[in-house]
């Protein structure tokens, strides 16, 4: 076989390329995936929620800014062919892709967030560049390197799953035990990864390895399945989304857009298997290089998208947020659609935990909460005439076990962020007779434009972690906790369950 040149300039501007590509561009099997759950779904708030997602996706494709504020942790799998050599070998594979990161993360006209923090178990200290990716690299016959590239959000990857199951265990009756464990913070409707066999590393690395495929299972429905494997995937597929725990868990008929699985012979005395969901920002690409040069990359076509629109006449209420208090809210109930206008505070981990310190220390808070809302966000930095850049809310589950003192403490009135609360944060909330708000996840850029003003108040070395001054209009949110204590994704997901059964809508 004839031995492949290939350019690391290309390889690394290749890698950059398909970063900042994947930030903004959905991919066609997503978009109609989407549409098609959009069409078929009954839930009014699912519904509202996956409009919100694919009307984003639209405006990031124009726009060419983030899908997700997320803009994740990079996961490469490059397969190097054992006949290409590289023109200069002073880089390793990993440090090429890392370099393709640090540009990609860095370009100007959409710079992309940067969230990897090196010292993981300590100072946690951000990198700034987004480096470095996790790489996995595999040799075979061939003269061509294959790469498939993805940006996985913390959200969505902080719901992994892994088990080492007996060998007669159900995997069906694991992963429906599992699904509802891992909450909504993985921003469904997304894919399901799933690895079977091998060892306990090697399940997880098949589960993600198989997110990287195209969404195909309605082809499969159609035409049946040819083996076992495919069998399994509908099974899961059909009993997942009977669940009924709907977009963004808000109760309805699509949880799954599908399910991907990949196994690999393992133990007799073994059963691993590996859960890897991918939120309703899936983004990932594959791409050749044969010596030819950079990588070029094929955008959807902005017809593969619906023509829906917002529908805020729905809103339930319309809100002036800089003058309520708790006899305002008390009225809200869970499920209400609200449109939130005025000035809401950001703040999210590392902040919380710097003013929890600062209240153990008795020490005056650089803000005053009194009546405010905060909002759980870590936005992408603005470019051009941006007030802000995509800023969709993060697992509101992380700052829980920080809701009771900062709602006692410091006359917090309510919190804004993406799916369910503990029960220890339900009880703080309605013990302090506040509320639980939340937006969208998936559709950061989206809710960026109802943002008219932003502004650092404090904690400024903590960057994207800062405490910021919103000043919004019109942001769509919905009630998940009220000041009752009666929770949206406690409920609707049992009530869908059941209209589910009652009738075969998948």
């Amino acid at each position: 076989m004839v031995t492949t040149v290939i350019n690391p300039s290309d390889f690394i501007e290749s890698i950059a390329d398909g970063l900042q590509f994947i930030s903004y561009y959905h991919s066609k099997d997503f978009i109609q995936a989407m549409t098609n759950a959009y069409q078929k779904e009954q839930s009014s708030a699912a519904k509202d929620a996956i409009a919100q997602i694919l009307i984003n996706s639209k405006l990031c494709a124009l726009g060419h800014r983030p899908i997700c504020q997320d803009t994740g942790i990079v996961c490469a799998f490059v397969t190097v062919g054992m006949d290409i050599k590289f023109s200069d070998t002073s880089l390793s594979i990993a440090d090429m892709v890392n370099k393709g990161v640090e540009l990609a993360y860095a370009y100007p006209d959409n710079k992309l967030r940067a969230s990897i923090v090196r010292d993981p178990a300590f100072s946690r200290i951000n990198t700034k560049t987004n480096a470095p990716a996790v790489v996995h690299i595999d040799m075979v016959p061939g003269n061509t390197i294959e790469v498939e590239i993805a940006a996985k959000g913390g959200g969505s990857e902080n719901k992994s799953k892994l088990a080492m199951l007996n060998p007669s265990d159900s995997i069906v009756d694991w992963v429906l035990n599992t699904v509802p464990q891992m909450g909504a913070g993985w921003c469904p409707p997304g894919m399901l990864g799933i690895g079977i066999g091998g060892t306990a590393e090697k399940a997880v690395l098949l589960a993600k390895k198989s997110l990287m495929e195209p969404i195909n299972i309605q082809e499969i429905i159609q035409h049946g399945p040819q083996n076992k494997i495919e069998e399994l995937r509908i099974e899961l597929y059909e009993k997942v989304n009977a669940l009924g725990i709907g977009a963004q868990g808000l109760g309805g008929l699509t949880t799954v857009l599908d399910v991907k699985i990949l196994d690999f012979p393992t133990h007799a005395a073994s059963k691993p298997i590996a859960m890897i969901p991918n939120c309703a920002a899936t983004r990932h690409v594959h791409f050749t290089l044969d010596g030819t040069g950079v990588a070029k990359f094929n955008p959807p076509n902005l017809d593969d998208y619906p023509d829906i629109a917002m529908d805020k006449s729905k809103a339930t209420h319309k809100v002036n947020i800089n003058n309520i208090n708790k006899n305002d809210v008390k009225h809200w109930k869970s499920g209400d659609t609200i449109l939130l206008s005025g000035k809401i505070l950001t703040g999210r981990d590392a902040a919380h935990k710097r003013l929890i310190e600062m209240l153990n220390n008795k020490e005056k808070l650089p803000v005053d909460f009194t009546n405010r809302f905060i909002y759980y966000v870590g936005p992408v930095d603005p470019i051009r005439n941006e007030v802000v850049g995509p800023a969709g809310p993060t697992t509101a589950t992380r700052m829980d076990k920080f809701t009771r003192q900062m709602l006692e403490q410091t006359g917090l009135l309510g919190m804004i962020g993406k799916a369910e609360r503990g029960d220890e944060a339900i009880k703080a909330i309605k013990d302090n007779n506040a509320v639980y708000l939340i937006a969208v996840g998936g559709a950061a850029y989206l809710v960026s434009k109802a943002v008219k003003t932003s502004k650092i108040l404090a904690f400024n070395d903590l960057g994207m972690e800062a405490i910021y001054e919103f000043e919004v209009e019109d942001m769509p949110v919905t009630v998940a906790v009220d000041s009752t204590g009666n929770s949206i994704h406690q409920t609707a997901p049992k009530i869908w369950a059941e209209k589910i059964k009652e009738v075969k809508f998948i």
